[in-house]
């Protein structure tokens, strides 16, 4: 019988402050609450001036971004994209609308992110390829200057998939800053949320200004309904864009939390037999979006996920790697098995910042009570 409240893994967290009913209230009050708005010019603004970029289009959702992305490098019908296959779907997703062939590139173990010798390996065997999207898996920022160096030499874009680690640092810049393009998620499980939406950014001013054309419709300045391209329905609302000013002002905040969860499992659960935490380089500040770890001896991911489960506590497994996935399996796969290891050894636990020190302390109790029992 589950005992206590739910513990979430990840959930929407609005602030203290109230700051996001502010934005509400301003929309509602001057009557725009349609797409578009001060609020969505807004936020991408604050957006830039936070990370760094030059330019950002608000968007629907972060995988409305990547496709976005895709189609402003010039992917179309036919097109190679290197993608890292450990990452959600949402990832390669936008490849197949686009028409374009992905083809799969393993992690290495010092990042969980793609391996820059998969991908050296991948350009050779694909010298034509388009575009490059890798991931920085669960705000652990890749090896980006590896990554960069390959891109630039065979002179192929790089789109970096920030969805999890707006907040997380490669070398003092942040991440979804490096490549040509990078993408944000808003999702209600990220570091912050605006309960759902995402936002590509760039130095490409132009091709941004176009990615705003396309993602409304691609509707031109006529008196008439006039379109010569095609269109997406994609741009962010006036109200969910004034829920992310509201959460930007608080991402330090939730940030800190995240790394303070991190640190209290490192410090409870590391001495456990077979129990690795995901890896923090020494060039990597990641936001710690969700604490990660991967069980290599008697205690099983799944056996810990039943035991939280019962207790009402929500966890999941890693990502499962695209290549192994049933829809994506028929296309190429550059790399060894680190992505599958990680993905049958790993676990998500919870990692909500409204936790307190008495919720985590539950779950350690219950991770701790599986080793107990198989001494």
């Amino acid at each position: 019988m589950a005992s206590g409240n739910k513990i979430f893994l990840s959930s929407p967290h609005m602030s203290d402050e109230g700051y996001e009913m502010e934005y509400i209230k301003e929309a509602f009050d001057t009557n725009w609450v349609a797409p578009l708005g001060a609020n969505v010019n807004e936020f991408e603004n604050e957006l830039t001036a936070k990370v760094g970029s030059m330019a950002a289009a608000a968007l629907t959702t972060g995988t409305a971004a990547i496709h976005l992305a895709l189609k402003a490098v010039g992917v179309g019908s036919g097109d190679v994209v290197f993608c890292q296959s450990l990452t959600f779907s949402a990832t390669a997703n936008p490849i197949i609308y686009q028409n374009a062939v992905p083809v799969f590139i393993d992690s290495n173990l010092e990042t969980w992110n793609m391996d820059p010798l998969a991908l050296e390996e991948a350009f050779i065997k694909y010298p034509d390829v388009k575009a490059v999207i890798v991931v920085h898996l669960y705000g652990l920022s890749a090896d980006m200057d590896a990554i960069m160096e390959i891109c630039n030499r065979y002179n192929v874009p790089l789109i970096e998939d920030a969805a999890e680690s707006l907040g997380t640092y490669y070398k003092g810049q942040h991440t979804g800053t490096i490549g040509e393009y990078g993408i944000f998620s808003f999702n209600g499980n990220k570091i912050i949320t605006t309960s759902g939406g995402g936002m590509l950014v760039s130095n490409h001013e132009r091709q941004i200004s176009k990615v705003r054309f396309w993602a409304t419709q691609s509707r031109e300045q006529a008196r008439h309904y006039q379109h010569s391209e095609l269109g997406f329905n994609y741009r962010m609302s006036n109200i969910v864009a004034g829920i992310g000013r509201g959460q930007l002002k608080v991402l330090e905040q939730r940030v800190a939390k995240k790394k303070y969860i991190f640190n209290y499992y490192q410090k409870e659960l590391s001495h456990l037999e077979g129990v690795s935490f995901m890896p923090i380089n020494d060039w990597n500040d990641p936001n710690c979006w969700l604490s990660c770890l991967t069980l290599t001896g008697a205690v099983r991911p799944l056996d810990v996920m039943l035991a939280l489960e019962q207790e009402n506590i929500e966890s999941r497994p890693v990502w499962k790697p695209m290549h192994i996935q049933p829809f994506f399996s028929k296309y190429d796969y550059i790399g060894g098995k680190v992505s599958e290891q990680l993905f049958e050894n790993g676990i998500c636990i919870p990692s909500d910042t409204k936790m307190t020190d008495i919720d985590l302390e539950r779950v350690c109790t219950v991770i701790k009570g599986l080793w107990k029992w198989n001494d």
